[in-house]
């Protein structure tokens, strides 16, 4: 186990962690101004613990609602999301964030910490979130895209090679060093389930991050023929049981990740995938190279993916077979979009109430 921070370190992080939210007067954003999110979204309804859920502020902050957040942030009792935040997605993430309160036992026990790139407009992401949740418990962190664009190589489908795609990969840098767990989601996503359940996941002794495998897969796919054919590469694989795990729905152990330095490592397949094309898919290869078939098994009732069909044609998909505790749309096809030109996919419907976009007619109401 990492030793504790120094308090003034702790402090010092957690200090510019709520800097980056609630103070937006930065270069990037002023220099984004005419960036806008033409959507309007409706307030959700607030959401309360229920009567035996542990409370994360301390005795003055439950007496002082203005008083200072960094407590609850360390709190053994909160749980923690990372999302990315950007005006594509906008909708998405909205519909996100209702699910996770909408079906939490403990919705004010979960923080959420939102990472936007240093070039949009994060003060204008910041507000539409608080006007569509004013009771939040949220941070937006800022993310440099110049740390990785120079990594990323051009993958099958160019919405994928966008470098806040990359950000789950930097997030124990990002979070102050007292948050040992997160959960990451993507923004096509909905919960139908209580998200403690899956921030929980049992992650053994050794392994760095948790989420639903998939065997049956055809692993090699992800992977060119240079790659295989290079023995020195493809015995990455060499003792292990390498399984397909999608990225859009992980448990990570962060103290785990900075003690390897994981970071680092799908750095350097980064690195070498622009001097030999190893993938073609974007952020995803470089996880399976550095995890797969070692990563904590969750159940696949956690990530029921795909629902946007394949990374072309975004044709509709049923459901797997089995529960369903997550909904993930990932896939070229979203479900705002689809709805929006009126040719929706049957499961889209299940993504349609936690929309919290203002229709016309409601706006003129």
């Amino acid at each position: 186990m990492p030793k504790p921070s120094p308090p003034f370190l702790l402090f010092l992080s957690l200090s510019l962690y709520s800097f980056l939210c609630f103070h937006f007067t930065t270069v990037a954003a002023a220099a984004n101004a005419t960036t806008s999110i033409s959507q309007q979204f409706r307030e959700a309804p607030q959401f309360y613990n229920s009567p035996d859920c542990p409370s994360i502020l301390n005795a003055d902050e439950e007496t002082d609602p203005d008083e200072d957040d960094t407590n609850e942030i360390c709190s053994d009792h909160a749980v923690h999301v990372a999302m990315t935040l950007d005006v594509a997605y906008i909708r998405g993430s909205m519909a996100a964030i209702l699910s996770v309160l909408q079906h939490s036992s403990c919705p004010q026990n979960i923080i959420f910490h939102f990472v936007a790139s240093a070039s949009a407009n994060s003060s204008l992401l910041c507000s539409t979130i608080s006007a569509s949740f004013p009771y939040l418990r949220f941070h937006v962190n800022i993310f440099d895209d110049s740390a990785v664009a120079g990594l990323i190589s051009t993958s099958i489908r160019s919405a994928l090679d966008c470098p806040l795609n990359y950000a789950r990969s930097y997030l124990a840098n990002l979070l102050p060093l007292c948050v040992r767990r997160v959960v990451y989601l993507d923004s096509d996503l909905v919960l139908v389930d209580d998200i403690a359940k899956l921030a929980a996941t049992p992650l053994g002794d050794k392994s760095v991050l948790a989420a639903p495998e998939y065997c049956n897969a055809n692993f090699t796919s992800y992977f060119t023929p240079t790659f295989w054919s290079n023995p020195s590469l493809s015995l990455t694989f060499a003792n292990r049981k390498a399984c397909y795990f999608n990225t859009g729905v992980m448990v990570i152990d962060l103290d785990r990740w900075r003690a390897g330095d994981y970071t680092t490592k799908i750095e350097e397949w980064m690195e070498l995938q622009k001097r030999i094309r190893i993938y073609e898919l974007g952020s995803l290869p470089p996880f399976l190279l550095v995890f797969a078939g070692n990563i904590a098994p969750v159940n696949h009732r956690w990530n029921q993916h795909g629902l946007g069909g394949d990374n072309f044609r975004g044709l509709c998909r049923d459901l797997h077979l089995g529960p369903v505790s997550l909904l993930h749309w990932s896939g070229k096809g979203k479900p705002w979009a689809r709805l929006d030109a009126n040719r929706p996919c049957p499961l889209d419907a299940l993504w349609a109430p936690y929309d919290l976009l203002q229709t016309p007619f409601l706006l003129d109401s």
